[in-house]
């Protein structure tokens, strides 16, 4: 089994990316999808956040009509107070671990698979420490990268839904956009110790045929 990292900061496309992995053949892990399920009520993640959180005098509430957790709240509190660091240090063991259990699963049922594992905080998770290393879990890494300016208009197309945004609306989202991107390290600092960068600011054909060169060298050993 190859194991192989995919990561790539706010709104550069990773998702999309990974998506063509997968039509490549590749299985392919979300440690987005895998952090929703751990947040869920009765969840051990679900219970540390707000135990971690919810009780703080300046946090709004985290939780929604149904209990579950209100994930954009919560991101967005956690941003602007600078505690994404400890968020991250609930979360990112129990994500990982669960890929680790996923990926011993498939390397079973495939001893040949290429399995791919879609996280925006690959690097930012051994900085803190709270996880294994990166060469550790991955015996390839690939980063997907984006302009800037690109990557804050697709997360403001994302949030918003197609819905056209008030002046307000518009400077407090970009605000946001920056301020996670500036909590995440820089690509530049990334791409040494990457083994393959995809540039996403083309077509998508163009960002296909990247994908199918990289999955054909991957294959290729």
């Amino acid at each position: 089994m190859l194991r192989v990292g995919l990561t790539g900061g706010l709104g550069s496309g990773k998702s999309t990316v990974a998506a063509l992995f997968a039509a490549c053949g590749a299985y392919v892990l979300s440690a987005d999808a895998i952090g929703r399920e751990m947040m869920q009520p009765g969840q051990p993640v679900y219970a540390a956040i707000l135990e971690a959180f919810a009780g703080e005098p300046d946090a709004p509430p985290l939780t929604l009509p149904g209990g579950g957790l209100d994930r954009a709240a919560l991101a967005r509190y956690v941003f602007a107070t600078g505690r994404i660091g400890a968020l991250n240090r609930i979360v990112h063991p129990a994500v990982v671990a669960e890929q680790q259990r996923r990926m011993a699963a498939i390397a079973a049922a495939d001893p040949d698979a290429l399995v791919v594992v879609e996280s925006a905080l690959i690097f930012e998770a051994e900085q803190e420490g709270s996880v294994p290393g990166f060469h550790e879990r991955f015996d390839r890494l690939i980063l997907v990268t984006a302009p800037e300016e690109t990557r804050i208009g697709r997360f403001l197309a994302r949030v918003s839904g197609g819905r056209v945004l008030t002046g307000e609306e518009r400077t407090l989202l970009e605000q946001d956009a920056r301020r996670r991107i500036a909590a995440q390290i820089p690509d530049a600092q990334k791409i040494p110790f990457c083994d393959f960068v995809i540039e996403n600011s083309g077509s998508a054909d163009e960002l296909k045929q990247q994908v199918e060169r990289v999955c054909a060298a991957l294959k290729a050993g």
